[in-house]
Parts: structure tokens; C-alpha cells; sequence
């Protein structure tokens, strides 16, 4: 057995013990067969944008700065407008998905920092689960969080209690109720108040207690992405793994070591492969 393989082994026990909180980001859609239908970057989350509307040519490649230039000068109706037209397409899961939503491990905290709802179609096969999503400010002031059941309806936050799964969408969603925290403005608001933790809901801390997290489809360049994922890893567990292919940057590398998160140098396709080929294997040999 390979470092690889027993990385692999070990991280599988973890999940399926439910000891890992599983960390999406965009890059998880680059395993959408024949590519994903929604901007899966930031970087292409803006191009949509900016083809849209006519945005100052100093910031058409800042998602958040074109965003807010956008809400302030256009409407914030129009933002989440382009926003939702942006996600419109449904994105089938991938075997990767399907696989989270099936570990059985009671309770299940899943994070999913972009705005697609394919982790939420995933978890339609689980019977007692739900949604909670970052809301912004400019529309709900006040509240940090909307809690949605499985049927799209808005829940009271004492439902979350009950449920088995929790997914957890801090930048917002498309489904089912258009949340998006994505400009300047939205960010400012709860980066102002993540520190002492206010935006994080009350059950995600209760359940990242003592857990790791695997960031799968992430990256960490800039502080926006390290802010997000320091503030939610809070007061877990003291080691923690990565998917992340190709050359760091040096933010990168120091957020890893500062973190303890070991990084796993491989292709996310070839990561998602093994660990879902080998759950299969597992399980057919136990049906035998």
C-alpha cells in the first residue's frame, strides 16, 4: 500500500464514521460530465456578469467589486437577477455527490461555499435533512441565516435540530429561495461579524466540534476564501486535508501550514475516482 492509498484509506474511515465535514467549492463542477452548465470560478462567476452589464474595465475581473458596482448602479434586483440567470440550469450531481449524500454516518454536516443546488438535488434521497443558507443584508436585515427544508420551505432554525444532514451554504444558493451573498457590501457585512462568529448558525458549531474538515474543489488564494473557511473550521478538530493540484501560491501554502491541513497533490477527477471506486469495492465485497 502507497502514502496514497493509505491517505485514501484513512480519510474514507473518517467520512464514513462521520468525523469529516466535507467542504465544496466551485471547482467541484469541473467533474460535471461535459462540463458545467454555471460558471464554476469566480473568475467565469464574473465574465457572466460583466457580459451582462457594463461594469468599469479596472475591476471586470473582481467578481465582488463588479458586483457591488452592479447593485449600486443598476439595482441590487438586477445583481440577483444576473445572479439567478447565472445558476438557472440545474447541475445533475456527480458520483462525487452522490456519494457524500449517501455516507449514513448521523449527523452529517455537509459545507458548500458556491451557489449551485447540485449537493442539494444529491441529498433528495436522505429522508430527514435540510438547508441552511447565508443571507444578505442588504435584503434581510438582521439575519444571517435561512433555514429550508427539503420541499423548499422556509424552516424555523429549531428544525435543524432534528435533521440528519445539514448543508450548509454560507455564500447562499440559487435554490430555493435566490440567496447570494457576492458583492463588496454582502461580504463586508458578515466579515465584520465572522470573528466572533454571529454569521456562522449555532447547530454548524455545535457539529464541527472535534470533526476535520476535506476541502475538495477549493482554493485559497485570496482572503476572502481563507476568511470563509478559517472562520467555519473554528474550534474543529486539528487536522485537516485538501485537494490541491498544481503550484501553490505562497498565501496558499501559508494558509495550509498555518491551518494543519495536509495537502493532497492530485487532480480533484482523480481523488473523487478512488474514493468512490473504493467505496463501491467495499460494498460489493460486503454483499458477497
Amino acid at each position: 500500500m502507497d502514502q496514497t492509498d493509505a491517505l485514501l484509506r484513512e480519510i474514507t474511515s473518517h467520512l464514513e464514521e462521520g468525523g469529516i465535514v466535507p467542504y465544496l467549492g466551485p471547482g467541484v463542477l469541473d467533474l460535471v460530465p461535459g462540463g458545467s452548465p454555471v460558471p464554476n470560478s469566480p473568475e467565469a462567476l464574473v465574465q457572466r456578469l460583466v457580459a451582462k452589464s457594463s461594469v468599469p474595465h479596472k475591476i471586470r475581473g473582481n467578481l465582488t467589486a463588479a458586483a457591488q458596482y452592479i447593485e449600486n448602479f443598476k439595482h441590487r434586483k438586477t445583481l440577483v437577477g444576473l445572479m439567478a440567470e447565472a445558476f438557472a440550469v440545474e447541475v445533475p450531481p456527480t458520483p462525487l455527490h452522490d456519494y457524500l449524500a449517501g455516507i449514513v454516518r448521523k449527523p452529517l454536516l455537509i459545507v458548500d461555499a458556491w451557489y449551485d443546488n447540485a449537493m442539494a438535488t444529491a441529498l433528495q434521497s436522505r429522508n430527514l435533512w435540510g438547508q441552511l443558507q447565508g443571507v444578505s443584508q442588504s435584503e434581510h436585515f438582521g439575519t444571517w441565516v435561512h433555514y429550508f427544508r427539503p420541499n423548499g420551505m422556509q424552516a424555523d432554525p429549531f428544525e435543524a435540530d432534528t435533521w440528519d444532514t445539514l448543508l450548509y451554504k454560507p455564500m447562499g444558493s440559487i435554490a430555493p429561495d435566490r440567496n447570494f451573498l457576492v458583492s463588496d457590501t454582502d461580504f463586508v457585512e458578515v466579515l465584520t461579524e465572522i470573528d466572533i462568529q454571529t454569521p456562522i448558525p449555532d447547530i454548524v458549531q455545535q457539529l464541527r466540534s472535534g470533526r476535520h474538515f476535506l476541502f475538495l474543489g477549493c482554493r485559497f488564494r485570496n482572503q476572502l476564501e481563507r476568511t470563509f473557511a478559517r472562520q467555519i473550521m473554528k474550534r474543529s478538530s486539528d487536522r485537516h486535508w485538501a485537494v490541491l493540484p498544481g503550484e501553490l501560491s505562497r498565501n496558499e501554502a501559508r494558509f495550509l501550514e498555518e491551518q494543519n491541513i495536509t495537502r493532497i497533490d492530485m487532480s480533484l477527477a482523480e481523488f473523487a475516482e478512488r474514493l468512490v471506486g473504493k467505496q463501491q469495492v467495499e460494498e460489493e465485497a460486503l454483499a458477497v
